[in-house]
Parts: C-alpha cells; structure tokens; sequence
C-alpha cells in the first residue's frame, strides 16, 4: 500500500469519528436549548394569563361602576362572576375566583372594588406541582 492509500484510510476514519461528535455535540446543546425554548414559552403563557386576568378586572370594575342601585339591571356578585367569565378565555374557570366588594353599598358616590385570582399551573411535567398565584385588583366609584 502507497502511501497516499494510508492518508486516504485515515482521513476517511476520521471523518466517521467527526460525524459521531458532532452528533454528540449536538445532543449536548439541543437539550439545554430546548428546555430553555419550552421555558420562554410557558413564560409567555404566564404573562398571557396575567395580562388577560388584569383586563377582565378593568373591565369588570368597569360593569360594577355603571351598573349601580340606579341602574336598570344592577351589578351583583354573581354577575360580576359572569361577565369576568366570559372575558377569560382560554383559562381553566375553576381554577378562577372573583371577589366583589362594595363600600359601603352599591350607590352612586360608593366605590366597588373587584380582585380576581387565578392559580396558573405550568404545562411542564417537571414542575407540575408548582401553582403560580395570579392576581389582579381594581377599585372604582360607582357613577349610577
């Protein structure tokens, strides 16, 4: 055998052995990628959550504050409930609790205050037991 047929041996034994590092080197990196890309990911479904749970109290305080004693269907506990029910969508409405509270009635002049509470469970099997306490509060003065 020339010389040049025992380069060529070793040069192609070596390209097998570097086809296998990289693929080595690939499983290191793309675990710790993907775990951080999932991370990024259920972290914007946190704040998504947040945010919506956050609007649904603005706008619930929002019901509260014209639909007081004067109106022609006045707000009450349940009410409220319902119109922060149908403005969350896409949450798990067990996991929802909405407080209403009116001082020291529902009158114009009083003010009413709302606070909605969501537990947030990750989707991540790694940290299923973990509960992220959600909340919002606003408060308002009733203006009929």
């Amino acid at each position: 055998m020339t010389a040049f047929g025992r380069i060529s041996l070793r040069a192609r034994r070596g390209r097998r052995y570097r086809r296998g590092q990289a693929a080595i080197e690939l499983a290191i990196v793309a675990l710790p990628a993907l775990i951080l890309l999932f991370a990024i990911t259920q972290l914007g479904i946190a704040v998504y959550t947040w945010n919506s749970i956050d609007y649904a109290t603005r706008c619930a305080a929002r019901y509260a504050m014209v639909h007081g004693a004067n109106s022609v269907s006045p707000a009450t506990s349940s009410s409220v409930q319902s119109y922060v029910d149908g403005l969350v969508v896409g949450l798990d409405p067990s996991a929802l609790s909405v407080t209403t509270t009116w001082t020291p009635d529902n009158n114009p002049g009083s003010s009413v205050k709302i606070q909605v509470q969501y537990n947030f469970n990750p989707v991540a099997p790694f940290v299923s037991s973990l509960t992220l306490p959600l909340s919002s509060t606003a408060v308002t003065t009733i203006t009929n």
